[in-house]
């Protein structure tokens, strides 16, 4: 597969064999995005239209409406240290159809949501349904070598989910089936980091798992385990997604466009935070302030795209906020003999109000996060379906690393379910991962 969107229909299949419920399931995210967005302007009732829904997501918008659909009531996010998009803790907030626009909305005030101008009032939304969603950081293991000679780490005892083993494994000889995906081109919308002061209504998680590191031993790692598995005991079965740009990742943009560019598209796109304690009606209009300023940029490049004389830039540069564009487009220009003003406007959309994650691990964190990884799955439950994604192609995930990263994952995977029914879906002479 070429996006992680088609891991959707992974599950989707799943649920159609009777593997997975149809109904309350858990969904284990392992990124350096939290991919929680939702197609702005898709008709809420897409969902309900399996074929025409996948051809409508993309790399950052494609859980949320599996969470509208009723499917998974439980997300949680464990994120490497490089990626912060959402604030630490849990997350309570309702997803539905929006009255006025019947598109997907969502009650969440963190800035991930503001931003993309998601957030309506919970009276505004029909069908609502509740997401519970943990964001929980996860520090690289500091690997002894009596460690990396055994290739075990200290682990607590395993908790179970409250229902029958069987019925959380895809068979009685794997537990696992890794569909691997592997993505084509940046995404519009892969968020980053938000300072803490956000204004949404997260509980701190543990003090262990929020904030202490594991790399100096603060915190054992079964505190996490903990948080995770209270979690799971929640929902009926879950599914473990694994994206290879968890333990290595790259921002393409900054390799697309030269610091200056990228630091105008920042000036261009920069999101007005709402005061701290906004009430509903600043939160209302944050979000109608930041709706019009992405739907002018979004017209100024299409109107680039057709004709980007002096007379159309000027005209654009005169809109409020729009006067860094013309030194964007002439520093273009210089460079290149016809930008990809689409392009540009999505590599707007990521730095919205601070960068994408870009932090090209070493081996020794990527064998740190491959332990810690190891110890959480060996204390939690079997899941009933794993996903792994590449995120090679649109270099998410370094292409020099992540043969390296998807060997260790699936000797991981290996190791801590047992034989494996492996499907590759990444390369022209393969069918599956």
């Amino acid at each position: 597969m070429k996006f992680s969107a088609q891991v959707l229909p992974f599950i989707y299949r799943a649920i159609g064999s009777k593997h997975l419920p149809a109904s309350n399931i858990s969904f284990v995210h392992l990124d350096s995005h939290p991919d929680l967005l939702i197609p702005v302007n898709m008709p809420a009732d897409t969902v309900f239209d399996k074929e025409t829904l996948f051809s409508e997501l993309s790399i950052e918008n494609w859980i949320m409406p599996a969470v509208y659909a009723g499917h998974i009531s439980q997300v949680v996010w464990l994120h490497p240290p490089w990626a912060q998009q959402i604030s630490e803790g849990k997350h309570h907030f309702l997803i539905g159809k929006d009255i006025s626009t019947t598109t997907i909305r969502v009650t969440g005030t963190d800035y991930y949501f503001l931003s993309d101008g998601l957030y309506v009032p919970a009276d505004q939304l029909e069908n609502q349904k509740p997401l519970n969603l943990h964001v929980i950081l996860i520090n690289p293991t500091e690997v002894s070598n009596s460690q990396e000679e055994n290739g075990e780490v200290a682990s607590a005892k395993r908790l179970k989910l409250n229902t029958d083993d069987t019925a959380s494994t895809v068979s009685a000889s794997s537990s696992v089936v890794p569909g691997d995906l592997d993505r084509s081109t940046p995404s519009l919308k892969k968020k980053e980091v938000q300072s803490a002061s956000a204004p949404n209504k997260a509980e701190t998680l543990s003090e262990c798992s929020a904030s202490s590191s594991l790399r100096n031993g603060e915190c054992p790692i079964r505190e996490v385990v903990k948080d995770v598995c209270q979690v799971l005991q929640k929902g009926d079965a879950y599914v473990l997604d694994i994206d290879l740009d968890f333990f290595s990742v790259k921002n393409p943009f900054k390799e697309m466009y030269t610091q200056t560019e990228y630091e105008l598209l920042q000036e261009l796109y920069n999101f007005k935070k709402p005061h701290r304690n906004a009430t509903e009606e600043g939160l209302l209009d944050c979000v109608e302030n930041r709706v019009h300023q992405l739907e002018d940029l979004e017209a100024a490049f299409a109107d680039l795209c057709d004709n980007d004389d002096e007379e159309t830039l000027q005209k654009w540069a005169s809109y409020t906020g729009m006067k860094p564009l013309v030194q964007l487009v002439h520093s273009l220009k210089t460079r290149m003999e016809s930008p990809d003003y689409e392009m540009v406007h999505q590599a707007g959309l990521t730095c919205d109000y601070i960068e994408l994650p870009h932090h090209v691990s070493t081996e020794e964190e990527i064998e740190g996060l491959i332990q810690s990884v190891k110890v959480l799955l060996k204390d939690m439950p079997k899941p009933t379906l794993v996903t792994v994604a590449r995120s090679s192609l649109d270099d998410y995930c370094p292409s020099e690393q992540v043969d390296i990263i998807q060997e260790k994952v699936l000797n991981l995977l290996g190791s801590v379910y047992g034989a494996l029914d492996v499907h590759l879906d990444y390369s022209s002479t393969s069918s599956f991962l």
